[in-house]
């Protein structure tokens, strides 16, 4: 049965889609099958990973028209992926009838058992396709980057997550908060880091041992829809990365 993780952070701009492919392309360089859940309508994940989304079967027609879910997976060079749609930006509007948190866990569950890891990437906003994510997911990872104002809106999240706990997803967990954008040579970088442990502790959770480092490889890999790891295997962030993938795998998550 596949591990679901989603990724998730009510601040826009905190590197979640950025983790979020990462995480599940490194997780195939480890010989670990992987499924990539695009939940943000920005469709930014599904356009790294050069998804189709016209003409064919997306996050939309899985939970809105009730269409099989191995007809909404596509095989990229990446990985696999159900690519998101922007039809959802209205999904509180779609998505209206009764029970409609569960939806996602509901339509996915059947193939679970074909994955190690199904990792989903969430929208910022609190809505109904945030909640889906969170009722379906084991665990969450919170990506925090080392800028200011960054850990401003997380006693907010705290509540989303204890809401999801009490009324959808009992068993939900916070696996830790990650470091991203991480610059050991400044004093903003240094406080970040020296301030998440408190935070951590206020959600019940960990700091991560890892910290991604900030390089430019990360925009020229989205510019080009390329993975990080093919793009500059090389680079700061694509060693980061793949050490955070060693990381989670040691530590059973």
């Amino acid at each position: 049965m596949a591990k679901v993780i989603a990724i998730a952070n009510q601040k826009g701009g905190a590197t979640k889609t950025t983790t979020a492919i990462a995480l599940a392309a490194g997780l195939q360089i480890r010989n670990k099958k992987t499924l990539l859940i695009d939940t943000d309508p920005q469709c930014n994940a599904s356009d790294t990973y050069q998804a189709q989304i016209e003409g064919v079967a997306t996050l939309y027609d899985l939970l809105s028209q009730g269409e099989p879910v191995k007809n909404t997976i596509q095989h990229t060079d990446i990985g696999d992926i159900i690519p998101c749609d922007p039809l959802l930006s209205e999904s509180e509007k779609i998505l209206s009838k009764t029970g409609k948190e569960h939806i996602l866990k509901k339509a996915v569950t059947p193939i679970c058992n074909e994955y190690d890891y199904i990792i989903i990437d969430t929208p910022p906003a609190l809505g109904v396709l945030l909640l889906n994510a969170l009722t379906f997911a084991n665990t969450v990872i919170v990506p925090i980057t080392a800028e200011r104002y960054s850990l401003q809106g997380l006693s907010q999240f705290k509540e989303t997550i204890n809401a999801a706990q009490e009324y959808t997803n009992p068993s939900l967990t916070i696996s830790g908060l990650l470091l991203t954008r991480y610059n050991g040579r400044t004093n903003l970088s240094k406080e970040v880091a020296e301030g998440m442990p408190l935070i951590a502790n206020q959600l019940n959770t960990i700091v991560f041992d890892t910290q991604i480092r900030e390089s430019v490889a990360t925009k020229e890999a989205q510019a080009l829809r390329k993975s990080l790891y093919a793009h500059a295997a090389s680079s700061t962030t694509a060693k980061d990365y793949l050490a955070f993938v060693d990381e989670l795998i040691k530590r059973g998550i």
